[in-house]
């Protein structure tokens, strides 16, 4: 039997006074201000450049100095997407025990916001080429033997494909045409990597023609933080393979998806599938179970890809890198934790709820859960979790998720609430708890 809910009318709490909640907005949160410190530590370099001199040499620009600052945003941008580094700042972020103060975890279980960084450098870096080109051009009318034409084309196509790239990664495009986004993030991405390496070796050929080419690499640092940033980039695709996967859709809403290639991912992370490794990927939640080698994958119909997956059920599906870390990772850093989940946002839960690392209570929101998931899954939560608060909506309509998420979280005792929705109802549930002094999670989807 499904638990009735019991603590519907808890009256929520007054909001925090205007100083105190105006951090819990989206437009001030983790993710920004990590934008906003990774750019004053920029124009701090920058005015510390100038008044230095350190753009100069022999009133000449130094385009190595500005191509090494270029480079150093974008390593940064493309590292902190590395899987590995990923899953090395959540390891590093959760190793707090819960006997710290409430408020130092409540900021550590933020480290999903790691993709400011990502969007702050490659925002800098673009800022940096554009003053770099146009130090380079202005150089080259100067002395025009000083610059040469491999230099000047590959910056000029490099200035194109940013253009590009930016444009496609504002949040209304990138959201409106997100199979666009991706694709022109990848192969721009891919080419400007390397045009870096042809403008690498032609600046540092114009800026020291004494030297070979291979001492101008051994000392340039752009170009050993070029060679790490490709290696970075390939190594995921070096994992790329096509592996056999079973299918079985309960409703003509969810696909259940199993697989069993000889690796289990650890709970709390995700893995990226597509059925066509060059076009587009999908990244969903993992869900191993303690006693059975795999994982698990629920996927629900939210578009034309999963809804061509639900109705074809391929036999074989592409997957590449290593499980990643996501949100729900930091449920460690509380002594208790209250899940909302919405609809198949229930699927980046059960590893958790199997898994009972800490105390947990699920309050999950779908339309008749047996009928739209099947029994098995439903049944499967409710071994693990017999207390959990299930609301079904086509029998009591659609609750009032932030007043459901503050009614299990004061009758739980929790110290915090993570969210798996949908973008509009995360950001509302995690602002409306947030608001109120209660520490609360939820998926930003930076990617």
């Amino acid at each position: 039997m499904m638990a009735p809910y019991s603590h519907s009318h808890s009256e929520l709490p007054a909001k925090q006074g205007l100083l105190q909640r105006m951090w819990k907005y989206p437009a001030l949160e983790h993710y920004v201000r990590l934008i906003i410190l990774v750019s004053v530590i920029n124009l701090g370099w920058l005015i510390y450049g100038v008044t230095q001199g350190q753009w100069f040499v022999t009133s000449q620009i130094d385009l190595s100095s500005l191509s090494n600052m270029v480079i150093s945003n974008f390593f940064v941008a493309i590292l902190i997407r590395q899987q590995y580094i990923i899953n090395l700042l959540f390891w590093l972020a959760t190793r707090a025990p819960v006997t710290w103060p409430l408020s130092v975890r409540w900021h550590l279980g933020k480290i999903y916001h790691h993709g400011g960084l990502h969007s702050g450098c490659a925002v800098n870096g673009s800022l940096w080429f554009a003053l770099f080109t146009g130090a380079l051009i202005y150089q080259r009318n100067q002395a025009p033997s000083s610059v040469s034409s491999t230099s000047l084309y590959s910056t000029m196509a490099i200035v194109g494909l940013l253009v590009v790239i930016i444009a496609m990664a504002m949040p209304n495009i990138r959201k409106k045409f997100h199979n666009a986004f991706e694709r022109t993030h990848r192969f721009a991405g891919w080419s400007i990597l390397i045009l870096f390496w042809v403008q690498a070796f032609a600046v540092a050929a114009d800026s020291k023609p004494e030297l070979t080419p291979l001492a101008r690499m051994l000392q340039t640092p752009s170009m050993w933080l070029i060679s790490i940033m490709t290696f970075s980039i390939l190594l995921p695709w070096l994992r790329l393979r096509k592996v056999p996967v079973s299918i079985t859709t309960p409703s003509r809403h969810v696909a259940l998806l199993k697989f069993n290639y000889g690796v289990t991912p650890f709970a709390g992370s995700s893995m990226a599938i597509s059925r066509s490794p060059l076009s587009e990927w999908h990244h969903f939640a993992n869900v191993p179970s303690p006693t059975e080698p795999g994982y698990r994958l629920t996927v629900s119909r939210a578009g034309d890809w999963t809804g061509k997956l639900i109705d074809d059920k391929p036999s074989h599906l592409w997957v590449k890198g290593i499980p990643t870390a996501g949100v729900a990772n930091i449920e460690v850093l509380f002594k208790r934790v209250v899940y909302i989940a919405t609809g198949s946002g229930i699927g980046p839960c059960i590893p958790h709820l199997l898994a009972q690392k800490l105390p947990i209570q699920l309050v999950w929101s779908t339309r008749d859960p047996r009928k739209t998931y099947g029994d098995e899954l439903v049944d499967e939560i409710l071994a693990a979790q017999p207390d959990a608060l299930i609301w079904d909506t086509d029998k009591q309509g659609k609750p009032d998720m932030v007043q459901l998420a503050y009614a299990a979280y004061e009758a739980f005792d929790a110290e915090a609430v993570i969210c798996i929705s949908n973008q509009k109802l995360t950001r509302q549930v995690v602002f409306g708890l947030e608001s109120r002094g209660i520490p609360a999670f939820g998926a930003i989807w930076d990617s």
